[in-house]
């Protein structure tokens, strides 16, 4: 009885231990998604999509992890500057957030891969389907223009989420099995 209580303890602060490297983890990941978006880099290419996806994938808290990519951008673009799109691009970035939901988890390549494509492409359509909206002659012609000038911005969006994603989910694995290896290795010398 005595040593069911003591290990129900120890998960509860396991657990609460847990939440709070996940915390600090996420208080990290957005302090370097701001000031990644202040270092001079190719348009489009930022962290802040991967790091969406891995919040929604991580975090247990749904309006937590919803909160990290407005956050990041909000306090950002204070600096660098609203403009007429960033419901549209916000929202976009939220999408992120619920895609990494459904990924949850997972460490399949295939899955993560698919999950980081499919956010941008939702990005690539929904951002630039307002812009044709607002910028171009609504016609067949303004609209074939806004997407192929938008080509090259797309593939920046591919490359940098493919990268942050890996970095992001292979180091969060990573930091899994290294802290998973030293408790197993605490365990084996207390006994």
């Amino acid at each position: 009885m005595l040593v069911e209580v003591m290990s129900d303890r120890q998960s509860v602060v396991k657990s609460e231990s847990s939440q709070q490297v996940r915390l600090v983890a996420m208080c990290a990941l957005v302090l370097l998604a701001i000031l990644a978006r202040f270092i001079p880099h190719p348009p489009n290419f930022s962290p802040v999509g991967a790091v969406a996806l891995f919040s929604g994938a991580f975090l247990t808290q749904r309006w937590f992890a919803l909160l990290i990519p407005i956050a990041i951008l909000t306090i950002s673009d204070a600096f660098i500057g609203f403009h007429s799109l960033v419901p549209v691009v916000y929202g976009c970035f939220l999408i992120n957030v619920l895609i990494g939901r459904w990924v949850g988890g997972h460490s399949n390549p295939l899955v993560l891969a698919g999950a980081t494509l499919a956010g941008s492409i939702q990005f690539f359509l929904i951002t630039n389907l307002a812009n044709w909206w607002a910028y171009y002659p609504h016609t067949r012609e303004g609209f074939l223009e806004n997407y192929i000038l938008a080509i090259p911005y797309f593939q920046n969006s591919v490359m940098s989420d493919l990268l942050f994603t890996t970095v992001l989910f292979g180091g969060w694995h990573f930091a899994v099995s290294v802290v998973a290896g030293w408790n197993n290795s605490r365990q084996t010398t207390e006994v």
